[in-house]
């Protein structure tokens, strides 16, 4: 497998910290943003003490367009140009529309759509130039299926991947593919938070009968990022135990 430059926005989450693992094990150098100061160096000492040396973290406001363009800028002087998109930064707002403010609104669309524009624009044109890219956008189970108190959420992780498919069709002769993923419930420290007897209600709703791991979804993302991926773009792959089919 070639060695290939990844950007992971959001990457130090539960399912980012795993991603960022997985495309450094398969032999990328891997960087990753972060929005505010603070855990950046104790989670890079916890990567590179995995044996993930090629892995670094740059800070970046994924909602402003300015700062993603000269993030890009930046990673392609230190390290090359970016081969492998994630756009996995997201944030919550849980609130029932009734009650839902226009900010609440305003920065779970910001955070997790306008982010994925944010930074598809400005690595787009490389990867076409070169004849190899892959975008991949971190959807959710609540943007097929929708969720109480998520209008916010649900409508951007759906339209998602309606960017998906639309700029997949675009470059698609260029050798650059475009997906989606959409996870369900995966045990992350947010979720394995979750009160016990709350948690197990979740997993009593999902045929496999478990919750996803963050390795599962970093797989998934792994394989998407490869040469042998090639002939899939412009899908949407569910990875949710069966919760939700269609």
């Amino acid at each position: 497998m070639a060695k290939r430059i990844a950007l992971v926005t959001g990457g130090m989450g539960g399912i980012g910290s795993a991603i960022c693992k997985t495309l450094a094990e398969a032999g990328h150098t891997v960087v990753t943003t972060y929005s505010k100061p603070g855990r950046e160096q104790s989670w890079l000492a916890d990567i590179h003490g995995l044996g993930c040396h090629d892995v670094y973290a740059y800070q970046c406001d994924v909602t402003d367009t300015d700062a993603c363009q000269a993030l890009v800028a930046k990673i392609h002087k230190d390290h090359g140009p970016v081969d492998i998109l994630v756009n996995n930064a997201g944030i919550t707002r849980d609130v029932s529309f009734r009650k839902q403010s226009k900010d609440d609104w305003d920065q779970v669309l910001r955070t997790n759509l306008d982010s994925v524009f944010n930074m598809s624009k400005p690595v787009v044109d490389s990867m076409t130039e070169r004849s190899f890219g892959r975008i991949i956008n971190i959807s959710s189970i609540n943007g097929q299926k929708g969720q109480f108190g998520q209008t916010n959420y649900s409508a951007a992780k759906a339209g998602m991947h309606g960017f998906t498919m639309a700029l997949a069709q675009e470059v698609a002769r260029k050798g650059v593919t475009v997906n989606t993923i959409s996870p369900g419930y995966i045990a992350t420290e947010m979720v394995m938070a979750v009160p016990e007897d709350t948690r197990g209600k979740i997993i009593a709703n999902i045929p496999v009968g478990r919750l996803g791991k963050p390795e599962e979804i970093a797989s998934l993302v792994s394989y998407l990022a490869s040469e042998q991926a090639g002939f899939i773009t412009g899908s949407n792959i569910a990875i949710n135990g069966g919760q939700h089919m269609m």
